[in-house]
C-alpha cells in the first residue's frame, strides 16, 4: 500500500512540475520530454543544424544526476554493462525515429494528452500496440543478455560529463549553439530547470516508474501498479494545465505537434516495440545511466545519434506533418526491429541448444 502510495504520489509531483516549467519558458506541452531535450542537446552540441531546436536542457542534466546521488546515497549505486551495447544502440536510434515521427517520448505523450492534445489518444494507441508486438518475442525468448559488473569508474564517467557539460551552459560557452527561436529558444531559467530535473530523477529512481514497464507488466501479469503513476501525472498535470490557463482540447492546432493520425500512431507503436525491447522507456534509459549502467548511456548515445540523424537528413515531423523521409524511415525501423527480434531469439535459442548438447 504504501509503494502504490508513493508511486501516486511521484507520479502527481512529476506532472505538476511538467506544467511549471511549462509556466517559467518552457514549451507548452513539452515540460519534461527526454526525446525533445535530447534533440535539443544534440543540436547545442553541433550534431544537427535545425536552428530552432538547438538548446542543451537542463532537466536532463538534472533527472541523470539526481538519480545518480539518490542511488549512491541509498547505495543501490552499481556500474554495469556488456549487455549488447551495439543492439541496444541501435534500438535507441530507431526510438528516436519514432519519436520524432510523433513528436515525443511516452511521457510527452502523457503530458500532450494532459494538456487536451487528443492526438495523443492515437499515439497512446500505437504505443500499446508496439509494446504487445515486442512482448510477443520476449515470450518466444527474446533477450539481450545480462550484463556484467564494471569498475566503479566507468559508471561515473557519464555523470561527470553532464556536470562538465552543464559547467559549458552557466558560463555560456561557445562551445554550445543555443536557439534564438522555435522551441529551442523556448526553455526555464536554467537553476530551475535543473531542480525540476534533481526532484524527477530523485523520484523515478526511487518509484522505478516507467511507461513501458507499467503497460508490459498490465499485460503480462494484469499488474496496473506502475500505470498509477502515469494516471497521477496525467491527472496532476491536467488539473495544473486548467489552473494555468494551457489546457486545450482538441486535434487542431496544438503546440508542436501534427494531426497525421497514421503516423502519430506508427512513430509511437514503433517507440513502444523498439522500448520493450530494451526494457525501458527513454526516461527510464536516463535514470538507469544515473545508476551506472553503461549499457543505457549507450542506449542514450543511440538517441542522441538518431536525432542528429533525423533532423540533418529530414526525417523528424513538424506542426506541419510527418515529411516522405521520416516515413521511410519509420517503416524501415519496423524491419530492422523484426530482424533483430528474430535474430535474437534465434541465437538464444541456438545458444540453449549448444548448452545443452554441451551438458
Amino acid at each position: 500500500m504504501k509503494e502504490k502510495r508513493n508511486m501516486v504520489i511521484g507520479g502527481a509531483i512529476i506532472g505538476i512540475l511538467a506544467v511549471v516549467a511549462v509556466f517559467y519558458g518552457n514549451p507548452k506541452n513539452m515540460g519534461i520530454c527526454v526525446a525533445c531535450f535530447i534533440r535539443d542537446s544534440a543540436g547545442a552540441l553541433g550534431l544537427h543544424k535545425a536552428a530552432v531546436v538547438q538548446y542543451l536542457r537542463p532537466e536532463l542534466i538534472g533527472m541523470l544526476l539526481g538519480a545518480f546521488l539518490i542511488a549512491v546515497c541509498k547505495k543501490e549505486y552499481s556500474s554495469k554493462g556488456g549487455s549488447s551495447p551495439l543492439i541496444r544502440f541501435c534500438l535507441g536510434f530507431i526510438v528516436m525515429i519514432g519519436a520524432l515521427m510523433f513528436l515525443g517520448c511516452p511521457t510527452r505523450m502523457v503530458l500532450r494528452l494532459a494538456g487536451g492534445d487528443l492526438n495523443a489518444l492515437v499515439g497512446l494507441v500505437g504505443f500499446a500496440l508496439g509494446i504487445w508486438l515486442g512482448i510477443i518475442f520476449l515470450k518466444k525468448g527474446f533477450t539481450l543478455k545480462r550484463n556484467y559488473k564494471q569498475s566503479q569508474i566507468q559508471g561515473y564517467i557519464y555523470p561527470i560529463i553532464n556536470v562538465i557539460l552543464f559547467i559549458l551552459l552557466i558560463t555560456s560557452s561557445s562551445l554550445l549553439i543555443f536557439s534564438t527561436e522555435g522551441p529551442g529558444s523556448m526553455h526555464a531559467p536554467i537553476w530551475i530547470s535543473l531542480g525540476i530535473g534533481l526532484i524527477v530523477g530523485v523520484i523515478l529512481q526511487r518509484t522505478r516508474l516507467c511507461m513501458v514497464g507499467g503497460m508490459r507488466d498490465l499485460f503480462l501479469f494484469k499488474d496496473s501498479y506502475m500505470l498509477l503513476g502515469f494516471l497521477a501525472m496525467l491527472v496532476a498535470a491536467f488539473v495544473a494545465n486548467f489552473a494555468f490557463g494551457f489546457f486545450k482540447l482538441g486535434f487542431a492546432e496544438q503546440p508542436i505537434a501534427h494531426t497525421d493520425g497514421l503516423w502519430n500512431f506508427l512513430g509511437m507503436a514503433l517507440v513502444g516495440w523498439a522500448s520493450t525491447l530494451l526494457g525501458g522507456c527513454p526516461m527510464r534509459q536516463v535514470i538507469l545511466s544515473g545508476e551506472g549502467n553503461a549499457d543505457s548511456v549507450i542506449t542514450i548515445m543511440g538517441m542522441l545519434l538518431g536525432a542528429a540523424f533525423a533532423h540533418n537528413f529530414g526525417l523528424a515531423s513538424s506542426a506541419e506533418g510527418p515529411t516522405l523521409n521520416g516515413q521511410i524511415a519509420v517503416i524501415a525501423g519496423f524491419v530492422v526491429l523484426l530482424l533483430i527480434s528474430v535474430m535474437c531469439i534465434a541465437k538464444s535459442t541456438s545458444s540453449n541448444k549448444e548448452a545443452k548438447e554441451i551438458a
